[in-house]
């Protein structure tokens, strides 16, 4: 965890929330898939979050149980100055998701690029388990990955690469996949990352 903790650490030390290759300055992608989830305002958990706009955004259309999860002190501190005042209603938690026992359910699980930085199956488990003790009956899981026809490596960090149908595998038959779409997200740098976008409901 050390290193991983430092790697992630260094980007956002090194870069501007800007210059990292998954930055969005709007994030349509996760809007879209909230808007089939369909729920508003309810217990919200957005992992790997960093320093992304998306709680920021949900808090000014008022929503109120706002949690990011996130690795990086950096980065965390970087969503903690962007939400300014909103951050007293949204809950910055430092933590490595295969170490993390979520303290509560949530409705909504959103996580943008986490999962497939996961390469080795026992860390998979653990965030399958973390999922699985962090979302309530009848709540949604929201899940982007790189595609099949994706980047191999992503900040220097080797990936796994999904079609809808073999994140649905991972998570398992407690989940039913209920949308899924391909996104071609375009880097500050000009590249082009294709990537795999899933809702999932828990039965």
């Amino acid at each position: 965890m050390t290193d991983c903790k430092a790697h992630w650490n260094a980007v956002y030390t090194r870069k501007d929330r800007s210059e990292v290759s998954w930055y969005q300055a709007h994030p349509e992608a996760s809007l879209k898939a909230l808007s089939l989830v369909g729920r508003q305002d309810v217990p919200f958990v957005d992992i790997g979050g960093g320093a992304s706009d998306l709680a920021k955004i949900l808090s000014e259309r008022g929503w109120r149980d706002l949690t990011v999860l996130d690795i990086s002190e950096a980065a965390l501190a970087v969503a903690g100055r962007r939400l300014g005042e909103q951050a007293v209603g949204v809950a910055l938690i430092v933590a490595n998701i295969t170490d993390w026992t979520p303290p509560r359910r949530y409705e909504v699980w959103h996580d943008r690029a986490v999962f497939h930085f996961l390469t080795d199956e026992k860390d998979r488990a653990a965030y399958v388990a973390a999922l699985k003790a962090g979302v309530c009956s009848g709540g949604h899981v929201i899940l982007a990955t790189f595609a099949p026809d994706g980047p191999e490596k992503c900040s220097g960090l080797p990936v796994r690469r999904y079609s809808a149908d073999q994140l649905a595998a991972e998570l398992g038959p407690e989940f039913d996949l209920r949308h899924h779409w391909q996104e071609m997200h375009v880097a500050p740098g000009g590249a082009e990352q294709s990537f795999t976008w899933t809702v999932f409901q828990r039965r």
